[in-house]
């Protein structure tokens, strides 16, 4: 961890401490102790554990970053109860409002200290006890959602058939380090809205901290990723829009390749068209296969992946469209379902009897296939930039141009940022990488006729600031991907896919339960 992180975050435990001191000064000398002991950060709470008789060693844990931010409220609500305060509101206080409760109960005229002894006697009702043991019980799951592992349910068949619709799946925080919440005032375990249908946001965005993660690790090809949408931080809300919808390719469309003309169109059907604006962390989930990481090149030619020239092997269970001609003989559904992977009734569409169109046929069935006898000719079927109308791709594309006569089975060469490398700024790679650095690196960046200008100033060439990675679904022709909004940086990273602890379609999936994502 960066030092000035390890700076901000214990500046927030220093505040923590500090902010309620004059309250506590005052209550200290009620207690017997000098006023002046309680502006001496960790010196003041462990004295607070000696005048409540409780373990000194928490005073220890709130030396732990952000896990402490937790222990200093419990301190202060110990704190509370020397002075006869056992009311909800007086913890909630202690706890939320520190810096205002404990002046406030220093001038009481009554704040008498009734010592741990007098905490002993106070007997808690039966609702209190459940009331405490589930504040307790929230507290806890959220530092392990926020910094070990959380759970997350694949909504879509973009990963298919390496991940299916309604895996239920634990995503490793620890893989890439625990990044700190940009929005650490929010509802806990809901993500971006409230509950039931809401349109209302979950979190407050007044608060925000700046970008942190613990034990950084940078992602590894052909990991299964969980980030939070790039292209998500601006988006319609309404049912059907969101990031299904994603906000750019609305106003491209709206506006018929004019962005700026479909922006003040949405801007100018706010009611019918109302936006929400979501910080980096409270913008929508996705899980996508890394296929290429900072610093690599990327191209995709007939739908075979290139990385820095070298053609990959594609995931055993990825799956995209083939033209199949068999040797005559009909296709059995259970060894085809069995044996292939593929089901006839959803993936089959028969051209003439000889001759299918396979939708969904997983990469490791191909050349089995083959082997096996069981067709004469298989094809990927591919859009080559020649035949098809390109017209049709440009707003829907990424880099949304027509310099780049790219689609889903034929693009790039594209090179994916590094943090550190330097690019030097053209007219081509402007569209590539101008939301990158305008956007993601948070600069003041365009084009202006043959100039580029950087916060004002001209420049011919710029420094990353993050590592990119470049993000693909497995099903290959169903899936939103980096094709269609380009990079994935750093801080948009959650976790990576570790475990299916459970799935589900008209019943348990029982042969996928606990099985490790690959």
């Amino acid at each position: 961890m960066p030092l000035n992180h390890f700076l901000t975050v214990y500046l927030i435990s220093l505040l923590l401490l500090l902010l309620p001191a004059p309250g506590l000064a005052r209550l200290f000398v009620k207690a017997g102790l000098p006023a002046w002991k309680a502006y001496i950060p960790f010196y003041n709470t462990w004295l607070i554990q000696e005048l409540n008789d409780r373990p000194k060693h928490w005073v220890f844990w709130q030396l732990i970053p952000v896990i402490g931010w937790f222990i200093t409220p419990g301190i202060y609500i110990e704190f509370a109860k020397v002075f006869g305060r056992f009311s909800v509101l007086d913890h909630i206080g202690a706890s939320l409002l520190a810096p205002v409760y404990f002046p406030w109960l220093a001038f009481q005229q009554q704040p008498a200290f009734i010592g741990p002894e007098g905490v002993k006697k106070h007997v808690k009702k039966g609702w209190r006890e459940w009331y405490d043991a589930a504040i307790f019980a929230i507290v806890a799951a959220t530092l392990i959602r926020t910094f070990v592992f959380e759970a997350y349910t694949i909504p879509s068949g973009s990963m298919e058939k390496s991940l299916l619709v309604n895996d239920f799946l634990f995503v490793s925080k620890f893989s890439y380090g625990p990044r700190i919440p940009n929005t650490p005032l929010s509802v806990p375990f809901v993500h971006n809205y409230l509950p039931f249908g809401s349109s209302k946001k979950s979190y407050v965005s007044e608060v925000q901290v700046p970008y942190i993660r613990w034990f950084a690790s940078p992602v590894q090809r052909l990991d299964a990723v969980v980030f939070n949408f790039p292209a998500g931080d601006t988006v319609v809300n309404r049912p059907g829009y969101q990031s299904f919808r994603e906000f750019q390719s609305l106003c491209r469309e709206l506006g018929n390749g004019d962005v700026d003309a479909g922006r003040q169109f949405i801007l100018a059907n706010s009611d019918t068209l109302p936006l929400a604006v979501h910080p980096v962390d409270k913008t929508d989930n996705y899980i996508k296969r890394c296929i290429a990481v900072a610093g690599d090149t990327l191209e995709i030619r007939a739908g075979d992946v290139f990385i820095n020239g070298d053609k990959q092997t594609p995931p055993p269970y990825s799956v995209m469209s083939y033209l199949v001609t068999t040797n005559g003989q009909l296709l059995d559904p259970e060894i085809m379902e069995s044996e292939y992977g593929v089901d006839l009734v959803k993936d089959v569409f028969m051209i003439r009897p000889d001759q299918f169109y396979i939708q969904n046929l997983p990469a490791r069935s191909v050349e089995k296939m083959v082997a096996n006898g069981l067709v004469k000719l298989i094809q990927p079927d591919v859009l080559h930039p020649d035949s098809v109308d390109l017209r049709q791709w440009t707003n829907r594309i990424f880099p949304y141009d027509t310099t780049h006569r790219w689609t889903l089975d034929y693009f790039g060469p594209i090179w994916v940022p590094k943090k550190g490398a330097t690019l030097t700024l053209t007219a081509e790679n402007y569209p590539l990488y101008e939301r990158a650095i305008r956007v993601y690196e948070k600069n003041n960046f365009e084009k202006q006729g043959e100039r580029f200008l950087l916060n004002g100033t001209a420049v011919s060439s710029y420094t990353f600031k993050m590592d990119y990675y470049w993000m693909m679904g497995d099903n290959r022709h169903g899936s939103q991907d980096s094709r269609f909004w380009g990079f994935v940086p750093e801080d948009r990273v959650v976790g990576r896919a570790s475990l299916i602890w459970f799935s589900w379609e008209d019943g348990p999936r029982w042969n996928r339960l606990f099985r490790f994502v690959k």
